[in-house]
């Protein structure tokens, strides 16, 4: 079974791909296993959010990567948001606009 990644829109996309190299590397390196084996990784790779969301954790040597997905039928994993971790705990603020586009790509 193959799943479809995509991301939320274009500026999603951007955001990744001006990630520090290495970090980004591993979010493509993560994407490309989740397109082959699901969206369900688990630790290290994947980490459940609850209701239905779920982060990409990247990591390279300048920083670590967040990025929240979701899945819809079909093997659709969209990609919500992204943003480089500058703390441990991951920002109420980001998590939020994860959310809300969830909302947005699930209910319409």
């Amino acid at each position: 079974m193959t799943y479809r990644i995509e991301f939320f829109n274009p500026s999603v996309r951007d955001d990744v791909l001006a990630w520090p190299a290495g970090v980004a590397a591993s979010f493509v390196a993560i994407n490309m296993r989740m397109a082959m084996h699901g969206p369900n990784l688990g630790l290290p790779r994947t980490r459940a959010m609850g209701r239905g969301l779920f982060e990409i954790r990247a990591r390279g040597a300048e920083g670590i990567g967040r990025a929240f997905f979701c899945t819809l039928k079909g093997e659709r994993i969209i990609v919500l948001h992204s943003f480089i971790k500058k703390s441990q705990a991951t920002p109420d603020s980001e998590l939020r606009i994860a959310r809300e586009r969830q909302k947005k790509v699930q209910h319409g």
